[in-house]
């Protein structure tokens, strides 16, 4: 017989084991062991539970990465039914059914002439395969020279050095740059903040002038362009006008260039397609997926390259050519059993198909913010919207970091049942794909009642 569990001493001593062990991500420790820690237990669809019983919406896809929602029975079958195989078996030389029958989906679904598959475990080493690929595909190819790399300002591709080198928002990667690639760094089409102190009605596209610049000048040197397509995501939520993808990869064709797609947030559905580039019908060298790849079970993720990358690794073993890197876990059966069954969710549920209605009303909702005072700029992608909150609407000048009002307001909307994160001063509205717009209205309500609780109606008390 089980011994019978103690709620509550369990919950003080989660409490307690967190506070003194664990050290958490994107987290100033200082504050957070001064609060009582949210302590999730179990989920549902887009709800999650404390260890209390109190019910959250998902706003946030538990990082970007939850698709169909928490339980799925079709993935958690898939996963079982792996378990009474084999959990794990190397890539290095041998294979696995379900990496060999995923990497045929991947090139099946992904934009067009991106035809083999590496795997790897997350969104920075899916980043870091690429780079490496990028630079010994032009030492292979005999342009030696070519070893910089550009991005955007305000790119974000992961936390592994090699993915850092290629960010671009200070207060992650300052730190780090004596250890970090030499990359140049091309302006970003931030509308709201136009580098250029353009209108958005009067904008010719500056931004690709200044990255054509660097290209024109560089090019000898630059192996490849890396940039988040569509939506800059950690940067806070920047949504690039029409045209501006399909504009870098042209340069990057002029310029002999490699182009990079980074689709670790904006892919599977996120951008109303199934992927970003094929809103501009683009198709990169290099392309790289991880969060929703499995609808957010477990650690995964993939590069795709084209046959004209895959090529220039062959060669006779005596050549040395061989793409040296891996990962233990590259291709695990679980984690690839479980993408397998998440994309015959899409197609099953034509989750595509549906995904429009809730597109509209999500940005019908996201019209009623402009009439608080404190939101500045709403900008929207699909199912991915970003809220900047500003101190003075007419300057744009932006909160303190002493005042924390993303923090604030995202404190306020966990009060009132809701788990969203801040960007600095931007919110983030990133729900899983199978949200009911019923759940998307209460989702939305519950945010704008914590912007205008926090900013016009100082009723925030707690911190975190």
């Amino acid at each position: 017989m089980h011994e019978q569990i103690n709620v509550e001493t369990t919950k003080e001593q989660v409490a307690s084991w967190d506070k003194k062990y664990l050290w958490h991500p994107f987290t100033q420790m200082k504050d957070f062991v001064n609060e009582e820690p949210l302590i999730i237990v179990d989920g549902e669809g887009v709800v999650l539970r404390d260890i209390n019983g109190k019910e959250y919406i998902d706003g946030i896809s538990s990082m970007w990465c939850n698709i169909h929602g928490h339980r799925r029975k079709e993935i958690d079958n898939a996963i079982k039914g792996q378990l009474d195989k084999v959990a794990h078996t190397t890539l290095l030389g041998m294979s696995n059914i379900p990496s060999a029958r995923l990497a045929k989906r991947l090139v099946e679904i992904t934009p067009e002439g991106l035809n083999k598959v590496f795997y790897s475990d997350n969104g920075s080493n899916a980043i870091e395969v690429a780079i490496k690929m990028a630079f010994q595909y032009w030492q292979y190819k005999g342009y030696r020279d070519k070893t910089k790399f550009v991005t955007l300002q305000y790119g974000y591709h992961g936390d592994t050095l090699g993915a850092v080198g290629v960010g671009g928002i200070d207060i992650f990667h300052t730190v780090f740059k004596p250890l970090l690639l030499k990359t140049f760094i091309a302006p970003s089409p931030y509308c709201y903040r136009c580098p250029y102190d353009k209108d958005k009605a009067a904008c010719s596209s500056e931004c690709l002038g200044g990255l054509e610049d660097i290209l024109s000048k560089n090019s000898g040197s630059i192996a490849a362009m890396v940039m988040e397509p569509l939506v800059q995501g950690a940067g806070g939520m920047i949504v690039h006008p029409q045209g501006f993808l399909s504009g870098v990869k042209d340069l990057c064709e002029k310029y002999n260039t490699l182009l990079i797609a980074d689709e670790v947030m904006v892919g599977f559905g996120r951008t109303g397609k199934m992927f970003a580039c094929s809103h501009e019908n683009v198709t990169p060298d290099i392309f790289t997926i991880s969060k929703g790849l499995n609808g957010g079970y477990m650690p995964l993720a993939a590069t795709l390259a084209t046959d004209e990358i895959y090529n220039a690794f062959l060669g006779k073993y005596s050549e040395q050519k061989t793409f040296f890197h891996g990962h233990t876990y590259t291709g695990n059966p679980l984690a690839c059993a479980a993408a397998l069954a998440s994309i015959d969710i899409f197609r099953s549920e034509k989750v595509i198909e549906g995904l429009e209605p809730k597109i509209r009303a999500l940005q019908e909702r996201l019209e009623q913010f402009q009439e608080l005072k404190s939101v500045g700029d709403v900008r929207q992608c699909g199912l991915i919207a970003g809220i900047e909150l500003v101190k003075n609407r007419e300057t744009k000048e932006p909160y303190s970091w002493e005042e924390r009002i993303g923090i604030r307001v995202s404190y306020e909307a966990r009060q009132r049942g809701l788990i969203t994160r801040s960007l600095s001063n931007v919110m983030v509205v990133m729900p899983p794909l199978s949200i009911k717009i019923s759940e998307l209205n209460n989702m939305m309500e519950i945010l704008y009642e914590s912007i205008e609780c926090v900013t016009e109606k100082s009723c925030y008390i707690h911190t975190i």
